[in-house]
């Protein structure tokens, strides 16, 4: 897999963990001392980045933000889902060149 194909696969992991995240905090909002979730992204090595969870500073919803973030994560997940179909339709037409 090319480079651009893997920076895009990590971009579509990262958005698809902010989703999972604010789809778990507006599960939550009911539950007594809920701490909300929030995703921290970092590069990687290489390119393209990691996730991890951490916890709310504060208890308590917070349903503005994990809306804004579903929003936020489909349009990256959607994004990055371009840039490798794009990868994937370059790569082809290349093959096909030497071929």
């Amino acid at each position: 897999m090319n480079a651009t194909a893997s920076i895009a696969l990590s971009g579509l992991s990262a958005a698809q963990h902010q989703m999972q995240s604010s789809a778990h905090n507006v599960a939550n909002l009911a539950t007594d001392g809920f701490r909300r979730q929030q995703v921290v992204q970092s590069a990687a090595p290489g390119g393209g980045v990691t996730t991890s969870l951490a916890q709310a500073d504060i208890t308590g919803p917070s349903l503005e933000t994990d809306m804004v973030g579903l929003l936020q994560g489909k349009n990256a997940f959607l994004a990055n889902l371009a840039v490798f179909r794009a990868s994937d339709a370059t790569t082809g037409a290349l093959l096909k060149a030497v071929a």
